[in-house]
């Protein structure tokens, strides 16, 4: 339901605790306290059979006997009671319930189920069971038995642990840092990371959102709410359970190097999301953020008065995967003219143990002018020789000077040790992010980079497929079709060659010998061409080959691959007894003497799906464990990030005389594997290792792949499995206008911005009123972005774009709930083109993306007014009713289960 009732959760008018006690120390009594000391200025009602009255207020024994029915309801009772009072709440008519109450189990038979289908369909939300409580420092409410009230403040902390809230606020306090809102997730049997997420991201008394994640159930949605929520605003995550055995029971290479946090890393960075990882890091990083805000790259030039902490951080720098910048030419030249004879000449820039403010100021002018860096770090040690104070008040002074408005300024980050309180006052009120020691400022200055990184990320939105990539997605499916239905779990060399073949991925060929003699013909074949051959197990049952001896490399005759065979036959049966033998696989060796080892394949994750996975190959990979992980769709540029995310791309360039190998075709590779599994869901495991790669391309050696069924999954259609959508190129269309003007319909793009700009300044402000129902006064960066930036699975616009001229023309979106069962649509055209037909065709394309989505019903409010939309709405087979909450609005909804009226276009 994501958003629904959620405005009423932190802002209630009312709140009824159910469960108030008046014996000390217990649950009830402590929450009741925190309601009361917060200063809430609505109603309270308390709800308890035994006592006619707490703490002075007057108490009734069911909720059933409340006068007036309460916004919020607080359930603190012993279990097998809360199914009723939730059941009692939503016949009330309250809008949320906070379930602090432990132990109502879960899955189907729980109290837990109970719950929910008592809530449902009433539209009642859930926070909980087994949760701290929801506290609104704007509301004054706190609905929790934390042991006092956060501080007033802009920052939402979201948590699945109530220990850990509880904790942050004690600690936040101590050290001045406020909320707009702390909300403990508990069990989320309803409300959960996505919904609060979508809540917060609009909510403007949030300036940045702090999660700490213990797991997530509904990664899609997960993935949809913190992606659109990272575009509007800071989101710093800490991810507990970082050492989890994750991978032990894995079945491939790339299964154990998927481990689970690695796959959580891997979502959180797509995401756009900070991760932080102490309570330290999570406010020092969302400060750093609103001072600063994400910028590209990572080379950073270092300024100091002592030699010494700048070798410190140039050291931390590089151990986090920084970059030490160049100092241009022209950029040293004008540094030997104001700088002393003995500095440094290189970076860190060493202005000398005596340097004074105006040395500070000349270096600083120089390093921002400087376009071989992208940030600059200044540190000051104290000496006898320089003011501190000084020295900071002139590096604020230039920072100030340099900067200009609308211009983003190059970042700039002071470290200045044992700094007096009124130099960190400064630095404070000039914005300007500072350290006491390098290895924070460093830690800082990498977060921002990784989180800019992340940002930059969120605006890629790989296509469904890749252009010029036509691969047979029949033959794949057939092959894997054929062995679930054999209840094959792995495919054999030749399916598995197949399937990478049919999707344009060099393999090397392989033959199946079913006995020693079969062996010895098929070697002499490949032998006759020039090349030795390897001789390997075929079984079902034996995944790494090596570990049953069933590997012979370099066989040179026919001879000696008959007796290969034969010894591994004979081993494989001794060791494996169990095991079902085909008989071996003939291959030739594929000699490459200047190859790279490489790993690439699809891991399968619980939570996140499919999970691409690349790195350092060869036989000792998890001991390497030079690895970085993906979540699919991927595109070239994506695909190139991840190989840089590795050790093994280093060696990928050219070194001594081995040329480089073609990085290119490596990132081709794994674009085709996400494709391949976007289009193949039964595909759970693919282990590529090794991949030979050199200056010719690459090819590979080995695979395996493991194949289960998948069960469908309502609105999911397409691409079931995965935790981000593609852009849907499926769903580009051409039409034609009533006037006889071509028009292509697409998906939205987060770069069509200036599209929307050049759009709505073709809409009237009347026609803008009846479509945002109030007047649009700015057009700002934020609220197009709202517009353009979207995830492709719970949301979705198509923009129409007029063919000749590129012009925008007009625009549908469609937004559906968590469950994909409803979805509210709006759909707006250019003033000038009214009566064409467009806005018509645009509402027929948008009903046929919800139908494809398996929504039961679409709507949406018009304003009672709009006469032309409601006319439209009604041929088009909606059912039109007044708002029974606002008289100038009509409610529109369309069933998408029943066919529709026809009508003449509009």
């Amino acid at each position: 339901m994501s958003t629904y009732r959620l405005h009423t959760l932190f802002h209630p008018s009312s709140v009824a605790l159910v469960g108030a006690s008046p014996r000390p120390h217990s649950v009830g009594r402590t929450i009741l306290r925190n309601l009361r000391s917060a200063g809430f200025g609505g109603r309270i009602d308390l709800v308890n059979p035994r006592y006619p009255s707490i703490d002075g207020l007057a108490t009734v024994p069911r909720l059933e006997d409340l006068p007036a029915a309460p916004d919020l309801v607080v359930i603190a009772t012993p279990p097998h009671a809360v199914r009723d009072i939730v059941a009692a709440s939503a016949a009330k008519g309250a809008a949320a319930c906070i379930i602090v109450t432990a132990g109502l189990g879960r899955g189907p038979g729980s109290i837990a189920a109970a719950v929910e289908a008592a809530a449902r369909p009433h539209g009642l939300r859930l926070v909980g069971p087994n949760c701290l409580g929801v506290i609104s420092t704007a509301a004054k409410l706190n609905a929790s038995f934390a042991a006092g009230m956060p501080l007033p403040g802009d920052l939402a902390l979201l948590s699945q642990s109530g220990a850990v809230a509880s904790g942050l606020i004690e600690w936040a306090s101590r050290r001045a840092v406020g909320f707009s809102a702390v909300v403990s997730l508990g069990d989320s049997l309803d409300v959960d990371f996505g919904d609060l997420l979508d809540f917060f991201a609009m909510d403007r008394g949030t300036r940045a959102v702090l999660l700490y994640i213990e797991s997530i159930k509904d990664a899609r949605k997960f993935m949809s709410a913190a992606r659109a929520a990272a575009r509007a605003k800071p989101i710093v995550a800490i991810k507990a359970g970082r050492h989890a055995q994750g991978a032990k029971a894995a079945l491939t290479h790339t299964g154990a190097l998927a481990g689970s946090d690695a796959v959580y890393d891997a979502a959180l960075r797509r995401a756009g999301l900070l991760r932080v990882f102490d309570l330290d890091d999570l406010f020092a990083a969302t400060e750093t953020l609103a001072r600063i805000g994400p910028f590209r790259g990572r080379r950073l030039a270092l300024l100091t008065n002592g030699g010494g902490i700048g070798v410190l951080a140039v050291d931390r720098l590089i151990d986090l995967g920084g970059t030490v910048a160049a100092i241009s030419d022209e950029t040293m030249r004008r540094l030997d003219a104001v700088l002393p004879p003995t500095w440094s000449r290189a970076n860190p820039v060493d202005i000398i143990g005596d340097a004074d403010a105006n040395r500070y100021v000349a270096a600083l002018d120089a390093l921002l002018g400087d376009p071989e860096n992208d940030a600059v770090m200044v540190f000051n040690v104290p000496t006898g020789l320089g003011s501190p104070k000084e020295a900071a008040r002139a590096v604020i002074d230039t920072v100030e000077r340099h900067r200009q408005p609308g211009l983003r300024q190059k970042p700039v980050f002071a470290v200045w040790v044992g700094a007096a309180p009124e130099t960190e006052q400064a630095f404070e009120s000039a914005r300007l992010p500072h350290f006491q020691n390098e290895g924070d400022a460093v830690r800082g200055f990498m977060q921002l980079v990784r989180y800019g990184e992340a940002q930059e990320n969120l605006m890629e939105t790989p296509p469904s497929l890749p252009q010029d990539f036509v691969p047979d997605v029949a033959a794949a499916r057939r092959i894997v079709a054929e062995a679930l239905k054999a209840g094959e779990t792995w495919l054999g060399p030749l399916a598995v060659n197949g399937v990478l073949q049919a999707y344009e991925i060099p393999v090397a060929p392989v033959y199946l010998a079913r006995t020693p003699e079969e062996a010895g013909e098929r070697a002499q074949s490949i032998l006759d061409g020039g090349a030795p051959v390897a001789v390997k197990v075929l079984s079902p049952d034996i995944v790494h080959k090596s570990e049953v001896g069933g590997v012979r490399l370099n066989v040179t005759s026919a001879a000696a691959a008959r007796d290969a065979a034969a010894d591994i036959l004979a081993r494989a049966r001794a060791r494996r007894p169990d095991a079902r033998i085909t008989g071996v696989t003939v291959q030739p060796m594929i000699v490459k003497p200047k190859a790279r080892e490489l790993i690439a394949g699809l891991a399968d994750d619980p939570t996140f799906g499919p999970v691409l996975v690349f790195g350092r190959g060869g036989t000792a990979v998890e001991v390497i464990n030079d690895k970085a992980l993906e979540l699919p769709p991927l595109d070239l540029h994506l695909a190139r990030q991840l190989i840089a995310r590795t050790r093994v791309a280093r060696i990928l360039k050219p070194y001594r005389d081995v040329p480089a190998a073609d990085v290119d075709a490596v990132a081709l590779v794994l674009v085709k594997l996400a494709q391949l599994a976007a289009d193949i869901p039964e595909i759970r495991e693919l282990d590529m290792n090794p991949i030979l790669a050199d200056k010719d391309g690459v090819i590979c050696v080995d695979a395996r792949m493991m194949v289960a069924p998948v069960p469908p999954t309502p609105g999911r259609a397409g691409h079931p499995r995965f935790a981000i959508r593609p852009y849907p190129s499926e769903w580009e269309r051409h039409l034609t206008m009533r006037d006889g003007r071509p028009v292509f319909v697409r998906p939205v793009r987060p770069e069509d911005e200036p599209l929307f700009r050049a759009f709505l300044a073709h809409i009237s402000a009347e026609d803008l009123r009846l479509r945002f129902f109030a007047p649009v006064k700015e057009l700002s960066h934020a609220f197009i972005a709202r517009l353009t930036q979207l995830d492709y699975a719970r949301a979705m616009a198509f923009v129409a774009v007029d063919q000749a001229s590129g012009e925008m023309l007009g625009v549908v979106r469609l937004h559906a709930d968590a469950n994909y069962e409803q979805g509210e649509y709006a759909v707006l055209v250019r003033s000038d083109l009214k009566g064409r037909g467009l806005g018509w065709q645009l509402m027929e394309l948008m009903i046929s993306y919800a139908q494809a989505m398996g929504l039961k019903t679409v709507e949406g409010q018009v304003l009672r007014e709009n006469t032309g939309m409601l006319r439209m709405c009604r041929e088009l087979g909606f059912t039109i009713r007044p708002d029974p909450h606002d008289s100038e609005m009509r409610l529109v909804t369309l069933a998408l289960d029943r066919p529709r009226a026809g009508g003449a276009s509009a």
